[in-house]
């Protein structure tokens, strides 16, 4: 029996069979997925096959291979990966310019780790009924930064739902994988797009403008117009996982058209004469911002550490 991997609840998989069915089920003791050491070897999003039990519950005994997948190191065992969610159509990392502020950092780590793994993201940025003048500046700041780079932004409010239309339009037919740190409205946005969804929401820690958890799993929804939206827990830090420094560049979209034109064919764009990319960053073709999230995940491949981002 096939089916498909809907919800993940740490040591159960609610698994909707081909023939619609609903399995709650297990992964057998020595299921192991092949070259990727894992705290989920299975993932929302993922196919499977099934043996059911005598008691209606299943064994997972079999993987399809995956389309794409997004991925990210363990915060508590350094050498192991979380797989958020696999095969799917495209990312929305929902993205907070102040109650909570999403730092660069946590964006740009995301953006690489979509990238390594062909994964198309959309940049949400919610909240936008909170905002004063200030921090609408620097939200268009940051907009036309990202956008410049090549990624498609757009600004809502989930609580007011401005701006909820045009996501609506990107979602349909498709696989949508929701992201982001805690607090930053995801629950409050699928409510908005899924009458009757009624996911819990929490209110923003006031001693440190840094949301609470409400989703503790991950589980794929069914959006009322056609595909699926893939919710996650929220994401602390992001500590990227199985990249070589000399991939690197190429997760980061702007440096990589400059690094072409470097003297040297292994530049790390650190140091060395000829840098075609420190020529860019000194003429402001690139960002400070987005070089420094480079700097820190060369770091990481130092020192093998997780990385919060910051």
């Amino acid at each position: 029996m096939k089916g498909l991997v809907v919800k993940n609840t740490g040591s159960w998989y609610t698994v909707r069979t081909d023939d619609g069915q609903l399995i709650e089920s297990k992964i057998k003791g020595n299921f192991r997925l092949k070259g990727i050491r894992s705290t989920n070897p299975v993932a929302v999003g993922d196919r499977v096959e099934l043996v059911v039990n005598q008691e209606g519950t299943a064994f997972i005994t079999a993987i399809d291979d995956r389309r794409n997948y997004i991925i990210r190191k363990s915060q508590n065992l350094s050498k192991q990966s979380h797989i958020i969610a696999a095969n799917v159509d495209q990312a929305f990392l929902i993205v907070t310019i102040n109650y909570p502020q999403t730092s660069t950092t946590f964006i740009d780590r995301f953006l690489a780790s979509a990238e390594a793994y062909r994964v198309p993201v959309i940049l949400v940025f919610n909240k936008t009924d909170l905002l004063d003048e200030d921090d609408r500046r620097y939200q268009q700041m940051m907009m036309t930064l990202y956008e410049n780079i090549g990624y498609q932004c757009i600004a809502i409010s989930a609580e007011k739902g401005t701006g909820v239309e045009i996501l609506e339009s990107l979602l349909q037919g498709k696989t949508t994988v929701l992201s982001g740190n805690s607090g930053v409205g995801k629950s409050t946005l699928i409510n908005r797009l899924i009458p009757g969804a009624s996911l819990r929401t929490a209110e923003i820690s006031d001693a440190h403008n840094t949301g609470q958890h409400t989703t503790t799993f991950s589980e794929m929804i069914e959006l009322p117009g056609g595909g699926y939206l893939i919710d996650t827990p929220g994401i602390k830090g992001f500590g990227t996982f199985d990249m070589e420094p000399e991939e690197l560049t190429s997760y980061f979209k702007e440096i990589f058209r400059f690094s072409k034109d470097c003297r040297f064919s292994n530049c790390t764009h650190t140091h060395e004469p000829g840098c075609a990319v420190l020529q860019a960053l000194e003429n402001h073709y690139i960002a400070q911002s987005r070089y420094q999230s480079y700097l820190s995940m060369m770091e990481d491949k130092d020192g093998g550490k997780y990385r919060e981002a910051f």
